[in-house]
């Protein structure tokens, strides 16, 4: 059943704070042994914030742009985040600035990336208060701010990769595919991934944890080296995985995120993204148990809760996620 545009179909609970009940008996917070963070992470690293508004009318909010290389396109509110912000500091901000309005977050819509060095977040939001900026008031952040239709947007468009994000913020709009996704303000020092790898049979669900400590999903780091900083993110989730697992023998997936931490303050300035991972045999229906773990490092945690199980099986059958864009 369609949600109203006051109240997109979301749960009440948020999602990252159902990280104890998801996998109550795995540490979130041991096994980081990866390489260590650039000095001055901001400056190897360019953090995006965009928004997405719908009106009441269902139009979109667009904002002329005021920099010189695109004057006069039109485009989502966007830019860059600030040293020092949390993540949801800069979407304020960014709103404020560039249309005038006073904002609330609602969900996380997607992760675009371009490797390690370039990372988009995507939000859809509602406005709260502020008035929309009028031409009278255009200064360096933008010209205007304005309401349009989605089948008449203005033009010229800075670039057509809004197109994506508007269709799914109106698709999440109509029937959401995921729970809200909010980001949590925890430090981290490096871009990496939490991978929650699960491989499923009939009855059961398993998923990878590092033996190393206490039991804890795996954390990958982005490399250093120049082949990893400019390809996507999710090769430091394979690498991670050809270290337990013949991977020639499997079909491995990244279904997409299900939560994030940042915080951006006393040299935190590092994001990672809670990915959700599918592994499966080549030949399905071979066998019912999950693959066989090479070395020491890792084991298979088999899920026996009854409502952890069926929350991560309803996520999975659903692809209930938040897709990352390469």
């Amino acid at each position: 059943m369609s949600k109203s545009k006051g109240q997109p179909g979301y749960r009440e609970e948020h999602p990252n704070c159902r990280r104890g009940k998801e996998l109550r008996m795995l540490s979130l917070d041991k096994g980081l042994k990866v390489s260590p963070a650039p000095v001055q992470l901001r400056k190897n690293v360019s953090y995006i914030v965009l928004a997405v508004f719908f009106n009441d009318q269902d139009e979109v909010l667009m904002i002329q742009e005021a920099k010189r290389e695109c004057y006069g396109s039109w485009y989502l509110p966007a830019g860059r985040m600030e040293p020092g912000e949390t993540i949801l500091e800069a979407l304020r901000r960014e709103v404020k600035e560039e249309a005038g309005l006073e904002c609330e977050p609602l969900t996380l819509l997607a992760v675009e990336e371009r490797g390690p060095r370039w990372i988009r977040l995507a939000f859809l939001a509602r406005s709260t208060g502020g008035i929309l900026k009028t031409s009278e008031e255009a200064d360096k952040e933008s010209l205007q701010a304005c309401w349009y239709p989605h089948a008449s947007l203005p033009t010229p468009l800075r670039s057509h990769d809004i197109l994506p994000l508007i269709k799914l913020g109106s698709h999440y709009y109509q029937q959401a595919r995921h729970p809200p996704t909010l980001p949590q303000e925890l430090p981290c020092k490096l871009i990496c991934q939490r991978l929650i790898a699960a491989f499923t049979s009939a009855k059961n669900i398993w998923v990878l944890a590092g033996k190393e400590g206490s039991l804890h999903l795996p954390i990958t780091a982005c490399g250093l080296t120049p082949s990893e900083q400019n390809s996507s993110i999710v090769v430091s989730v394979f690498r991670l995985l050809q270290q337990c697992l013949t991977l020639s023998q499997l079909t491995v997936k990244t279904q997409g995120v299900l939560g994030l931490q940042h915080l951006g303050k006393n040299q935190a300035d590092g994001i990672c993204l809670n990915v959700l991972v599918t592994v499966a045999y080549k030949n399905p229906g071979v066998l019912n148990k999950p693959p066989e773990i090479q070395g020491i490092n890792f084991c298979w945690w088999q899920v026996e809760e009854e409502d952890v199980q069926s929350h991560l099986l309803k996520r999975l059958q659903e692809v209930s996620v938040v897709p990352i864009h390469s």
